[in-house]
């Protein structure tokens, strides 16, 4: 893989901050297309998409700080430039990234429950991209693989272990994400309440991750009781606030106008 594209002078230019821009950008053309059909302005869901874009990098990172200290790393190395350059933790972003959209929507008057539903299948559509970022630099790796696609990171620069098979699970957990898109996409087209989509991102999401843990390797980040990793331990998280969320906007929406 190549973790590094390029260096200007001696600050690298890495392959991972390069997926997540395309990401972004990719993630903000479709909310701006589902956003739409729902009446909502294009120039409000930019907005939104700068703020959540700059909230979930903090709520990554915050995370990741937490479940690091919460393992008994050393500070030191939890506080150093290696932590300001990693990605984080996905679930803090999405985590992050909600909280500010609750404080957004409401400054900009806009419906809460549409607007979540424009933003999730997008959101699932940047982290599916972001995936390609995580596979170049070699974080998020699987455990070791027999099988014929399995593969071997032998940059030095790489985060997972070196000249050894792996399971791809940066590829899996793409086609993972791009599965929950294009359900998110059929919730949207049969909706029955506003907020369903989102409420339904959740669940799906929870679920997709707890099976993707079955082969991650990293487990650095961190296991907790019961022997749960903290990925299924926010991917149960992600499952309760989706069913809360149903109910919640099951209890108090109307039914939405066909697009």
């Amino acid at each position: 893989m190549h973790p590094i594209l390029f260096r200007i002078g001696d600050f690298p230019i890495g392959t991972y901050g390069l997926m997540l821009v395309i990401a972004f950008f990719a993630a903000l053309a479709l909310a701006k297309r589902q956003a739409r059909l729902d009446g909502i302005p294009g120039e409000s869901v930019t907005d939104l998409s700068v703020s959540l874009l700059l909230a979930g990098v903090v709520g990554a990172k915050v995370l990741m700080i937490i479940v690091d200290l919460a393992s008994g790393a050393d500070p030191a190395r939890v506080f150093s430039m290696d932590t300001l350059r990693a990605g984080g933790a996905v679930h803090g972003a999405i985590l992050g990234g909600l909280i500010m959209l609750f404080l957004r929507v409401r400054k900009l008057r806009l419906n809460l429950p549409l607007t979540l539903d424009a933003f999730a299948p997008a959101v699932s559509l940047g982290q599916a991209i972001g995936r390609i970022g995580c596979f170049a630099a070699g974080c998020c790796y699987g455990t070791e693989c027999h099988l014929p696609w399995a593969v071997t990171f032998t940059s030095p620069e790489s985060q997972a272990h070196l000249h050894a098979s792996l399971h791809p699970v940066q590829l899996y957990t793409l086609c993972m994400n791009l599965v929950v898109m294009v359900l998110l996409l059929l919730v949207r087209k049969h909706r029955r309440f506003t907020g369903q989509v989102m409420a339904s991102y959740f669940v799906l999401e929870g679920l997709g991750r707890a099976l993707m843990e079955t082969w991650r390797g990293d487990l650095d980040r961190g296991v907790w009781f019961a022997g749960l990793s903290t990925g299924r331990v926010t991917a149960l998280l992600f499952v309760i606030v989706g069913i809360a969320l149903w109910f919640w906007f099951r209890r108090s929406a109307t039914a939405p106008k066909e697009a």
